[in-house]
Order: C-alpha cells, then sequence, then structure tokens
C-alpha cells in the first residue's frame, strides 16, 4: 500500500511538472529554449542553481557517508559546493560581462575555434556522465524504495526527466527547479527531523559514536584529509561547470549574476548540515548502512504512508532537478557549440531537442553499465578538471596564454582522464598511483598547466585576441 501510494504521488507530480511546461510559453529561439530569452528574475535562476547541484550526491550519497564518517562527511560534497560557489561568486560579474553565452564560444574567442572545439566535447562528456551519476542515483533510490528493478527504475525516473526536458527546455528546467527546490528543501528536514526526534537527538548520536569505536564522529575537521581529493576534483570541476556557467550567462545583469551565486551559497549551508545530520542519525537507528541507504530506509520504516509518499517525491525530485540542469546543458553544447547549424531557428530548435534526447540515451547506457554512483561523478569531474580548468580559468587573467597552449594543455589532460577511465573500467593498465586520490588529481592539474604555460611562452603571443575578450569585444573573425 505505501509503494502505491509512492508510486500514485510520482505519477501527480509527474503530471504537475507537464502542466508547469506546457502552459508556459514556447520557445521561438535557441536562446529561448537555452537561456530563457535572458528575462528570468535573480532569485529564481538561484533557486535552479542549488536545485542544479542538489541531486544523488547531496541528498543520499552524503547521508550514507555520514552513517560512517560523522560530520567530517560534510567534506564530500558540501564542503566543494561552497568552495565552488564562492569562486564563482568572485568570478560571476566577469563571467557575465564577456558577454559570449556558452563557454565554447567564449573559447572560441579567447583562443582559436580548435580550442573551443575540444572543450565542447569535454564539456559534452562532463555533462553525459554526470547526468548518468544521477540516473545511477535515481536507479538506487527508485529501485530501493519501490522494491523494482534498478534498470526499470533508472528508465522510469529517466523518462520522467526527458519527457519535460524536451519541451520546456532551460525556462521548463527553472520553472519545474523552482517546485523541485521547495519539495526537496521540505523533505530533507522532514527527513532530518524525523530521524534526530527518533535517535534521541545528536547527544544520542555521540554515545553511539563512542560504543563503535569513532572516537572523531563529531568532528568536522576528521574528513578534511580523507576527502582532500575529491574538493580538489569537484571543486576545481564545478567552479567551471557548463550548466552553472549556463545559470550566469542567463542573468540580466551582471549584478543579478553575482546576486544569484550569492543566494545559492548561503542556501546550501543548511541543506549539506541537514543531510549530514540526517546520517549521522542512521548510526543510532540501524545497526549496519541500510540497503538502498540511510534515506530510503527513514522513508520506509519511520513514517506513516501519506507523509512518505511525499518525501519519496521531494527526494525524486532532488534527484531529477539536477538531472535536467545537466542534460539540458549537455544539448545546449551539442546544439550551439559542436552543431552550431545554419543559423535557421526552426531547424536548430528542432536539433535542440534532439540533442537532448542523445544526450540522455549516451548517460541512460553509462548508468546502466557503470551502477558507482561515486565512480560515476568521479570520472565526470576527472575529464573536466584535468582537461579544462587551467586554460578556461587562466584565459580570463594570463593575457600571454594562447591558443596553442589552450590547446596543449587540454590535449593532454584529455590523454590523462581518458587514461584513468579506461583503468577504471578495468583494462589492464600500469597505474603509478592510487584512482581517486590527490596524487591523480595534483599530477592531472599539473600536467595541464605546465603545457600551457610552456606552449604559451615558447609561441608567439596572442595580445590582440587576449586584450579583445578581456574587454568583452569580438576580435577579427569572431562572433558573439
Amino acid at each position: 500500500m505505501d509503494k502505491t501510494a509512492s508510486l500514485a504521488a510520482l505519477l501527480l507530480y509527474f503530471a504537475l511538472l507537464l502542466l508547469i511546461v506546457l502552459k508556459e510559453k514556447k520557445n521561438h529561439t535557441v536562446e529561448d529554449y537555452f537561456f530563457a530569452g535572458r528575462t528570468l528574475p535573480f532569485w529564481a535562476l538561484s533557486i535552479t542553481f542549488v536545485a542544479s547541484w542538489w541531486g544523488a550526491g547531496s541528498a543520499l550519497s552524503t547521508a550514507d557517508l555520514a552513517y560512517d564518517d560523522g560530520f567530517g562527511a560534510f567534506w564530500y560534497y558540501g564542503v566543494p559546493v561552497l568552495l565552488a560557489t564562492f569562486l564563482m561568486t568572485l568570478g560571476a560579474k566577469r563571467i557575465r560581462g564577456i558577454g559570449y553565452l556558452t563557454q565554447g564560444r567564449m573559447m572560441s574567442v579567447r583562443y582559436s575555434p580548435a580550442a573551443a572545439c575540444l572543450l565542447s566535447v569535454m564539456i559534452l562528456l562532463f555533462m553525459t556522465f554526470a547526468a548518468a551519476s544521477q540516473m545511477v542515483g535515481i536507479g538506487d533510490f527508485f529501485g530501493g524504495y519501490l522494491g523494482i528493478d534498478y534498470e526499470a527504475a533508472v528508465f522510469l525516473g529517466t523518462g520522467i526527466v526527458l519527457f519535460y526536458s524536451l519541451f520546456g527546455g532551460f525556462r521548463g528546467v527553472v520553472l519545474t527547479d523552482i517546485l523541485q527546490c521547495v519539495l526537496l528543501a521540505i523533505s530533507a528536514l522532514v527527513v532530518c527531523w524525523i530521524a534526530l526526534d527518533r535517535c534521541g537527538g545528536l547527544d544520542a548520536v555521540a554515545l553511539a559514536a563512542q560504543r563503535h569505536g569513532k572516537p572523531a564522529y563529531m568532528s568536522f575537521w576528521a574528513g578534511a584529509e580523507k576527502y582532500l581529493p575529491y574538493v580538489i576534483t569537484f571543486g576545481c570541476s564545478w567552479m567551471i561547470q557548463a550548466n552553472i556557467w549556463q545559470r550566469i550567462s542567463a542573468a540580466r545583469t551582471t549584478d543579478d549574476a553575482r546576486r544569484m551565486t550569492t543566494l545559492g551559497f548561503f542556501l546550501y549551508i543548511p541543506l549539506y548540515l541537514i543531510v549530514v545530520a540526517t546520517g549521522m542519525a542512521g548510526l543510532v537507528l540501524f545497526d549496519a548502512l541500510p540497503q538502498g541507504g540511510v534515506v530510503t530506509a527513514i522513508v520506509n520504516t519511520c513514517m506513516p504512508p501519506t507523509l512518505a509518499a511525499v518525501v519519496f517525491v521531494g527526494i525524486a525530485a532532488a534527484i531529477m532537478s539536477t538531472m535536467d540542469s545537466l542534460i539540458n546543458t549537455g544539448a545546449m553544447t551539442l546544439a550551439l557549440d559542436l552543431c552550431p547549424g545554419s543559423g535557421d531557428e526552426r531547424k536548430q530548435l528542432a536539433f535542440s531537442r534532439l540533442a537532448t534526447a542523445l544526450v540522455t540515451a549516451l548517460a541512460l547506457l553509462i548508468a546502466l553499465r557503470i551502477r558507482s554512483f561515486l565512480d560515476v561523478s568521479w570520472i565526470a569531474s576527472d575529464v573536466i578538471t584535468t582537461g579544462a580548468f587551467v586554460p578556461l580559468v587562466l584565459g580570463f587573467f594570463w593575457r600571454r596564454g594562447n591558443s596553442r597552449g589552450a590547446l596543449a594543455s587540454m590535449l593532454l589532460g584529455l590523454c590523462y582522464s581518458c587514461y584513468n577511465l579506461l583503468a577504471t573500467l578495468g583494462l589492464p593498465l600500469p597505474m603509478f598511483w592510487k584512482t581517486q586520490s590527490l596524487l591523480q588529481t595534483g599530477l592531472g592539474v599539473a600536467i595541464s598547466l605546465c603545457a600551457y604555460v610552456g606552449v604559451s611562452l615558447l609561441t608567439p603571443a596572442e595580445y590582440d585576441r587576449a586584450d579583445a575578450f578581456m574587454q568583452g569585444r569580438p576580435s577579427p573573425g569572431t562572433a558573439a
């Protein structure tokens, strides 16, 4: 009966999302489809900013890690998100002020079309793998809660997201994210409150930690060393994440771009504290980490059917709101940067919808092949951190950096991350560093940085191109 009520609530929620999307005005241009015509207020963009990062890792995986590691699990997702958001707050006005809509177009103006194409390939890979990680999360959550096969759960959750994303575009993503963000915040609060009430509060958690031989369980700093590779890798990759830059570019003004990221920063802090506290409460409630995770077990065992159904939808909303953002940005990269078309708005809009379906299908295949949320998330972040972070960020500040340096940096970084990916997939390649380690991340960024600086200094400068980009004006032969 509980599962029937939850499934009915999910279908009702899906109908509501469709109603919101279909009632909204149509997308007539590609800029409408991917940027909502730059008409949305900063608070709406801030909410979709939060919803786009508050997904399976935040709502589910962080709680499971907190069950084992206590307060220190905040370093897994919370610290990287806050670090990336803080850095983007510092750079938001500059990103919006450049005037180019996508990172690919920025790289084309700053460096060259070849550098832009290579960056766009990496962004597409990142978005596809990141979307796949959310599909893994929704497969685990739906499967564990509804008692259905992982594959069926993935198809169910992904199908809902694909359907409303196809029709709504970015405006539809933002409007549905507002509803989803409200639901996920309420659900996170309810789950945390019930978990702490049932376990007897944080004092009971501290006593349980002592019984389990976890002396550092209540310490925030205990997770710093363990999760430092994730702080660096996730923080660097999320700082340049294209779906967040998409929201910055969609802001009405440069001031709105700064307000959006600032509001998002302060909203993230309580959300991550809530989910960490939920996982810690699980140490008292469960003898071992429950199959399906702490959050799923609390919803299953500690709530009446009606409340459980509402919370189930709220957690589903958290995952779907992140998935739709990643799919939309992946499609934007494919449609605007890799296959820009002839300028016919109707044809380009039709291809944008096709691109949405293509990105979803590829991510779905990955999610069915690699069923580890952490592995898929790491793969996505490793590609963009080692391949794109250095030339993209330094392109705003180092005037001497040129297109040859950017290409060398991205090619070496991409080769390095692909090598790690093949090793992760099981190929018997020699590995001189531990996978998902600080050494792996640091070595990749160092290789990319040395290539960028070294090749740029050894080849002719491109000051005219750099100056035009930094001043936000087109350089000869380019268009915004």
